[in-house]
């Protein structure tokens, strides 16, 4: 599981954030207790490195504790851009950010983190003729009515690449992509040229990941609407689906939200 420190957190796992913090370059006491010093030399950190600035240590602001360049991850800016695009604030964006983004919209080895769908790749195959339930009963892992078959991470791409044989095109709209898990049959409503361009974007950089996400809400009226309101349960709800509640993505939207915007305000 991939660490991720924040304010509030407690541990030896927070010295040594606090020691690496101070051999780069941005000095806090080590206490052994993440606390509003040490938050802060994140967010320095952050922005000079060109991250997302959150106050949160997570895979990225670890890797870039040792002076990795970061060229394809989410800039500060992206963030702010996003916001702009929507005529939201860019604390809701922040806190959408943190949410509903999987933290990291690429795999180690460089390619953008996918999940395949098995009940989509279903529907859409049948749409175009193909002759599911024969698909179903020779690739039930990849071909089926229901949700499932999940394997993560880089396996996901062994799911994609024997979906790709039976029909790539189909196979790569029945994926969601990135960062923000935008499923790619959305590719033509958001204004893409073609699955390939889709693909290409999205093997391309987290920036574009973002781009995708704002033109999937700016399409969407009724989730415009509830960002703009900061309405986060119906937000977390057409995003998320039925599941938001059990996940609590409301409310943890709603404490983002928040957060967020205390800071800004102090800022100001």
């Amino acid at each position: 599981m991939t660490m991720i420190l924040r304010k509030g957190d407690i541990g030896d796992e927070v010295a040594l954030l606090q020691k690496r913090l101070t051999r780069a370059g941005f000095p806090v006491a080590e206490t052994h207790v993440f606390d509003h010093d040490t938050e802060s030399a994140v967010m320095a950190l952050q922005k000079a490195r060109g991250l997302v600035i959150d106050g949160i240590a997570g895979p990225k602001t670890l890797i870039a504790l040792a002076g990795v360049a970061l060229p394809r991850h989410l800039s500060d800016d992206d963030l702010v851009k996003a916001a702009d695009t929507l005529g939201v604030s860019v604390a809701a964006i922040r806190a959408v950010n943190e949410v509903e983004s999987r933290g990291e919209g690429f795999l180690p080895d460089g390619r953008p983190a996918i999940l395949f769908e098995r009940h989509v790749f279903y529907k859409r195959l049948k749409a175009r003729g193909f002759d599911v339930d024969a698909l179903a009963a020779r690739y039930p892992n990849l071909v089926s009515s229901t949700a499932g078959g999940y394997m993560g991470k880089a396996a996901e791409y062994t799911r994609l690449a024997i979906a790709e044989r039976i029909d790539a095109d189909t196979a790569h709209e029945s994926a969601s992509w990135g960062a923000f898990q935008i499923m790619g049959y959305h590719w033509q409503a958001l204004e893409y040229s073609s699955v390939a361009d889709w693909v290409a974007r999205m093997q391309r950089s987290e920036a574009d990941h973002l781009d995708a996400f704002v033109r999937f809400i700016a399409a969407d009226t009724a989730l415009l609407s509830a960002l703009r309101g900061r309405k986060w349960t119906a937000f977390a709800k057409g995003y998320n689906g039925p599941d938001y509640a059990r996940n609590l993505y409301d409310a943890k939207l709603a404490q983002a939200y928040a957060t967020y915007a205390e800071r800004e305000k102090a800022a100001a």
